[in-house]
């Protein structure tokens, strides 16, 4: 039978005991959601909020009428050029900041079974293999994403010790790893899964089974930058 060593939290529960998520993953957007006036609205709405005014303060600022912008925020009117203008100096932003969502680009990056890049990360020596499976730099998320599959086949008493922003997950695949984040210790198998804040220490403690592999997740704010 597999036990962690120390066992952490669990994610809170909604009343039927599953896990209680603030959004729906199985959502889709409505496909007037990708409309310029629809992105248009969206921007106006979002930038209002973020000062913290009403729709009545903004109307008093630029001059149009609630009605009007309540059209705008709903993207049910195309907005001219001088209105759009008016808007942009009572919120603060550039011209070009209302257009942002329009068409975006949503990228995706496929990688084959056995080309991920294989890269220098701290703590890297022979026998500790990291491969990037994927990066997307500017994504509209405002987070940055790094999947690494991680080898683990030389054993050694020194093991590479992390500490960063973001959070980690990391799912086993094969072998069997003590692990640390800060004063705890997990006993890995296949199947086992931690996720933790990456901000603690952390790292592998103990080869128990090797050759081990298994999927790090880091995720991090994409305007900061990790130690």
């Amino acid at each position: 039978m597999k036990t962690k060593l120390e066992t952490t939290g669990q994610p809170e529960q909604s009343q039927g005991g599953r896990p209680a998520f603030s959004q729906d993953p199985h959502a889709v957007r409505e496909p007037k959601e990708n409309n310029l006036e629809m992105a248009i609205g969206h921007e106006v709405r979002a930038y209002r909020k973020k000062l913290g005014i009403t729709v009545t303060d903004l109307a008093a600022a630029t001059g149009i009428s609630l009605g009007m912008l309540s059209k705008i925020e709903n993207g049910n009117i195309s907005p001219s050029l001088t209105t759009l203008q008016s808007l942009s100096r009572a919120l603060g932003v550039p011209l070009t900041a209302f257009f942002r969502r329009y068409e975006e680009p949503r990228n995706a990056v496929f990688v084959k079974a056995g080309q991920g890049v294989e890269l220098e990360r701290r703590g890297t020596r022979a026998g500790h293999q990291y491969n990037l499976l994927g990066h997307i730099d500017n994504n509209t998320s405002g987070v940055i994403v790094e999947p690494y599959l991680i080898t683990l086949t030389a054993d050694s008493d020194v093991f590479p010790t992390f500490q960063h922003e973001g959070m980690e997950f990391l799912y086993m695949l094969e072998g069997e790893v003590i692990y640390r984040h800060g004063d705890q210790l997990f006993q890995m198998q296949p199947g086992d899964s931690l996720f933790f804040d990456a901000d603690a220490p952390h790292g592998p403690e103990q080869l128990v089974k090797l050759p081990s592999r298994y999927l790090s997740i880091i995720s991090y704010p994409q305007q900061s930058s990790r130690g």
